[in-house]
């Protein structure tokens, strides 16, 4: 690489790290100084506190072990998952991957509503069975309990499992397997002293991201585990909004910084092995008709249980959005456009649709510039594990310590946009653009430098070169991208729980408000607007399975 070329690069790169700068570490540094050294107001340090104090050192506990049996749980039920998905071909397998990847791009919110909907006390399945058993009280009682959120995190982060793991495992050489076979080695041996070997920095990587999703949990937790369960994100967001405690807040927030940055620079190291998207495609170039019975029980068993596991939730949230108590009503949507007085919102509840789209739009094309310009950077050394972990560390820090981080720090001139609705779709944009690069990063890391060499031998500009051959060759994943940057900016909550004003609500804050509120017109009203939150992920997803396959995305171990 010249000279020239890598001023160009890294000119191109110091358009995310100004972001970064401005937008994530600038408010991080003041979160640190304020966790050390708070005002004359405060008693103790929130640093020198926090180890002082039992309690907050459960809550660190609490948040680890619960992240750390979550990961486990989604890795042993998705791996067979992945398997399936990895080596058979059934009827649309494509457009049933990419809606099984709707669930992870859902805000927590929705998905907690959506069991809520499904096995909570007035939920569809304690409907059903004190109906059909003539039953006083409903059977299964999970609500604000653990195994009610563990089995959220594993329904929000099983499609990840299943895309990374599932994408890796169809890379895998088919030729070394069956030289093993040739060689007298069993299906049992060939998968323990061979696959899982090569499986390993997969599902390392997989497991990463997993368990820094749900070390950071917090609509999960807040509203499947009630008051009795408390993650660092969700005590960060009770300190800083109930009680005011900026910096107990503060050294909550760095401690979980410094966790999860130190795994998001193993995860680049392990991201670079296995070459795989967030969005890769699980189809490998041996893949096997279900052309016997035991074949046929093994997949149609993973595939039931998939439905049941990640259908079923969001099956049930619709029904319950159009069910009251006089049976099938549509009274839910139709409120939805009607401003009550003693409503909790101070406009109709569907601007918050409107105001979603809009800052979905605008986050989708920062996030896109930004992402691009980092993957162009990236891809272009074989040492950049630690910037590869800085650009990561937005999706490994906390949304809600992003919001409290705006609150304290961009209420000055020349950055005074705390009252700016600017604010929200530069959040938006932050927690999405590492998305981007997840999506767009392996497909430019397997364009062939061949291809681009030939190019500029036959005169084109370095400009024309990324025009004509990378743009060419990764616009599917650049699209892919897109798509996840509008639908997270769409579900966002955590930041936005601080940012939006009372006039500008967000999708996701109104369904928190709504579950907020007792009555059945709320939560009912929580349900509908769920599902049309829900339509938009799918709606994007959908669309994506209607282009071709992309070019790249295999890995040729």
């Amino acid at each position: 690489m010249t000279q020239s070329q890598k001023g160009y690069r890294w000119l191109l790169f110091s358009l995310p790290l100004l972001f970064l700068g401005v937008f994530y570490f600038y408010p991080l540094g003041k979160i640190i100084l304020f966790s050390f050294f708070p005002d004359s107001g405060s008693s103790f340090p929130g640093a020198g506190r926090l180890f002082a104090t039992a309690d907050y050192l459960r809550v660190i506990w609490f948040t680890t072990w619960q992240a750390a049996l979550s990961t486990i749980l989604t890795i042993a039920l998705a791996l067979p998952g992945s398997y399936v998905f990895a080596r058979y071909r059934f009827p649309a397998k494509g457009l049933l991957q990419a809606m099984l990847t709707v669930p992870f791009v859902l805000p927590t919110v929705v998905v907690a509503a959506a069991f809520r909907a499904l096995l909570g006390s007035n939920g569809l399945i304690n409907g059903w069975l004190t109906a059909i058993f003539g039953l006083s009280d409903p059977p299964i009682s999970l609500e604000q309990s653990v195994w009610f959120f563990l089995l959220a995190h594993v329904f929000y982060n099983y499609s990840l499992v299943l895309r990374i793991v599932g994408s890796f495992w169809a890379g895998i050489n088919p030729g070394i397997r069956s030289a093993a076979v040739m060689l007298g080695a069993s299906p049992f041996t060939v998968f323990i002293k061979i696959t899982l070997p090569l499986l390993l920095p997969a599902i390392g990587s997989a497991a990463l991201l997993v368990f820094i999703f749900c070390f950071t949990s917090f609509g999960v937790i807040l509203i499947l585990g009630g008051p009795g369960y408390a993650t660092i994100e969700v005590e960060i967001y009770r300190q800083a909004v109930q009680l005011f405690n900026l910096p107990m807040a503060a050294a909550l927030s760095l401690i979980q910084i410094v966790i999860n940055f130190l795994l998001m620079l193993v995860h680049a190291r392990l991201s670079r092995r296995t070459g795989v998207a967030f969005f890769g495609e699980s189809s490998g170039t041996d893949e096997v008709a279900i052309n016997s019975p035991v074949r046929g029980f093994f997949v149609g068993g993973n595939l039931l249980f998939m439905v049941c596991l990640l259908v079923s939730p969001l099956f049930a949230l619709i029904v319950r959005s159009f069910t009251g108590r006089d049976g099938l009503t549509l009274a839910y949507y139709t409120a939805l456009f009607n401003q009550d007085r003693r409503s909790v919102f101070f406009v109709e509840p569907i601007q918050a649709v409107m105001n979603s789209v809009g800052f979905g739009l605008v986050a989708m094309m920062l996030a896109v510039v930004l992402g691009m310009s980092a993957s162009i950077f990236l891809a272009s050394g074989k040492k950049q594990s630690f910037w590869d972990a800085v650009v990561m560390l937005p999706l490994a820090t906390s949304a809600v310590t992003l919001g409290f981080g705006y609150i304290i720090t961009l209420n000055k001139p020349p950055l005074n946009l705390r009252d700016s609705l600017a604010l929200v779709p530069l959040a938006h944009a932050l927690v999405a653009f590492p998305f981007v690069v997840r999506c767009i990063l392996p497909a430019l890391r397997q364009v062939p430098q061949s291809l681009r060499d030939a190019a500029a031998m036959l005169g084109a500009s370095p400009a024309r070169v990324w025009w004509q051959v990378d743009l060419a060759l990764v616009r599917k994943s650049l699209l892919v991208g897109a798509i996840f940057g509008f639908v997270i900016s769409m579900g966002e909550f955590g930041a936005s729980a601080f940012l939006v004003r009372p006039h500008t609500p967000t999708m996701p804050v109104a369904i928190f408000r709504f579950l907020g509120q007792p009555g059945e017109l709320n939560y009912g009203q929580a349900m509908a607007m769920s599902s049309l939150l829900m339509l938009v992920s799918c709606l994007g997803f959908w669309l994506l399975s209607r282009f071709d396959r992309p070019a790249g995305g295999r890995n040729e171990t």
